[in-house]
This record gives structure tokens, sequence and C-alpha cells, in this order.
């Protein structure tokens, strides 16, 4: 893979920190606004170059792959110039603002014949995996409660009006789409689609700082509480009528989970390995594109546009609006 990366941001820097883990991955661009900032990471990381330009970069015929790692509301343009340009497409979490721009970049990336995929780490740890076969041990699944409450940094410059993309409703922040994605990408991951979702933010100059969602799946509830102006211990829960599973973690990163059934001692699990927590995901994604795996990235797709929809109509239920929308 030859990639070139468009943002220089929190979330780039990790990728390149984790970068020397991955095999077959070339740099060849990286691409922003900040100039100072791209000469320090072309210094620190094997950066070929970098370019002001994001169209530029587009029109180096060596890159193959464009990993789109830019605040929420440019997901969508990016990823749209990055296809029409004929590169594949690695974009961040959350995938796009909106089901609908979701939709549009899936019809151009099978027009042009393209890879398009969606980076969320919790897809793709062992530990997701062991979850998907432990959870069949306990029963019927009843209640489901995931926290994923996070005190920000930048809230408190966000109380004093300086307002950071993250809670920033022109770049598709807040809450919903930065932290509770996680917790519904992995519920989802495990149960599939809720018959219904609702939605009951805690509101603060236009954007949601916390909130909680509820999925109902009729057979069970799932709670899930994200929050960026307050927190709490991280914890996950499924529960069963014969057992249950916990997590005392972030949803975005499993690092291991423990399991007891009714009356019983808990017994821990983690087939996670040493790994950054961006590591699997990356090797899946990078095996997918080189081994034209186009029936593994559709179903991946297709999960993604599952859960743009539920963020979708989550905001739209609690009036939670962006620009895009």
């Amino acid at each position: 893979m030859k990639l070139g990366i468009v943002g220089s941001g929190m979330i780039v820097k990790d990728f390149l920190k984790m970068f020397n883990e991955l095999n077959g991955i070339e740099l060849l661009g990286i691409s922003a606004r900040n100039e100072e900032n791209l000469k320090n990471l072309c210094v620190q990381y094997p950066i070929e170059r970098y370019y002001l330009s994001y169209e530029e970069m587009l029109e180096n015929k060596d890159i193959d792959t464009i990993y789109v790692a830019v605040p929420n509301d440019l997901h969508f343009i990016m990823s749209k110039k990055a296809l029409l340009a004929g590169k594949n497409v690695i974009c961040e979490k959350p995938f796009t603002t909106n089901l609908k721009e979701a939709l549009e970049l899936k019809e151009i990336a099978e027009k042009e014949d393209l890879f398009l995929l969606e980076a969320i780490p919790n897809r793709f740890f062992p530990n997701t995996y062991l979850l998907k076969e432990k959870v069949k041990e306990l029963g019927n699944i009843r209640v489901i409660n995931f926290n994923f409450s996070q005190y920000s940094s930048r809230y408190d410059r966000f109380k004093k009006g300086d307002i950071a993309p993250a809670f920033d409703p022109n770049h598709s922040g807040g809450s919903l789409m930065d932290l509770g994605v996680y917790n519904i990408n992995l519920i989802m991951e495990l149960f599939g689609k809720p018959e219904n979702v609702d939605y009951y933010p805690n509101i603060e100059r236009g954007i949601d700082t916390s909130g909680v969602l509820v999925m109902d799946y009729g057979y069970m509830k799932a709670v899930c509480v994200a929050a960026k102006d307050c927190q709490a211990p991280l914890s996950s829960t499924i529960q069963g009528d014969e057992g249950y599973i916990v997590m005392r973690s972030p949803s975005s990163q499993i690092t291991e989970f423990q399991m007891a059934f009714n009356k019983q001692e808990e017994v821990t699990y983690n087939e996670n390995g040493p790994h950054n927590r961006m590591y699997y995901e990356f090797v899946e994604l990078k095996k997918i594109i080189e081994t034209n795996d186009k029936e593994k990235m559709a179903a991946l797709l297709q999960d993604t546009l599952d859960v743009m929809e539920v963020l979708t109509e989550a905001r739209k239920k609690a009036g939670v609006i962006f620009p895009a929308d």
C-alpha cells in the first residue's frame, strides 16, 4: 500500500507512532494546512514529502490509498475528492456527518471500482472476535449498558468560548459523534441493527456535550452513555439470563474483559497482543485492499452504513442538527 494522509492532528500522530509496527505500507505524502507541523512530522517519521495542497497530493500517481483523518465535517468532501481522483479511501470514524453522505461515497466507490473503508479500531480487535463467541454463552441477552465518559481538556476551553472542532456543530462534533460512535459500533458488531433508537442529549452552546442513547432490540435494551463534560469509571456490561460480561476499559480499546456465569466467579479474557490499538484495523484494511477482497469491503461498508443510519436517526430525533444535514 502506498499511502497519502490528509490531516495532521492527534489521530494522525497516533497512527504515525504505531506505523513502525506495520509492514508493507509506504508513506508517500501527507497534506494539511500547518506547514511547520508537516515539516516536523516528515522529520520524525518516514514520510516522503508533504503537501499544503490536498489536490496536489491527489495528483501523485504513485499514491494508491488516502487515509482521511480530518475534522468530522470534512470526512465526506476529502473522501469524495480522493475517490474521484482514483484513490482507495480509509476514512476515520465517524465515517461521515450523516447517512446521505455515506451513501453518496458508496455510490462513487462502486462506480470507480475502488475500496472505501472506515477506520474504527473496535471492529478488529482479537478481543472483539472473542466477545462475539462469548456472548453466545450468556443465554438470553436482556440488558446492555456501555459508559464511555471522558472529561475533555477541551471542555474547559469550550466553557470559555474557545470552541475546538470536537465541540463545534459546524464541524459535526459532539459526544455522540466523538465517543458514542464507539459504543454503537461495538454493540452493533455484536448484535446488529436495533429496532428503534432514541437519544437524550445534554446540549450546551448548540452541541451535545454528553448524552444517553437507547437502542431497543425488542428482546433486549442497550443503554449507551457518552460524555465529554464529566467522567466516571469506564465500564461496559452485557447481561444475559445465564451470566454477564464486563469491560472495564473504553469501548474504543477493549483491553480485556471479565465473564461470569450466575453465582460464579469472574474469569478474565484477553487475546489482544501488545500492539497499539490502531494496529489491528490497519492490518485488516491493508489486507482487504491488497487481496482485492471486495466481498469483505462490502460487508464492512454495510456495517458502516448501518451505524450511520443509527447516528443520523438519533441526532434527528434529538434535534442535534449540523450544517451538512
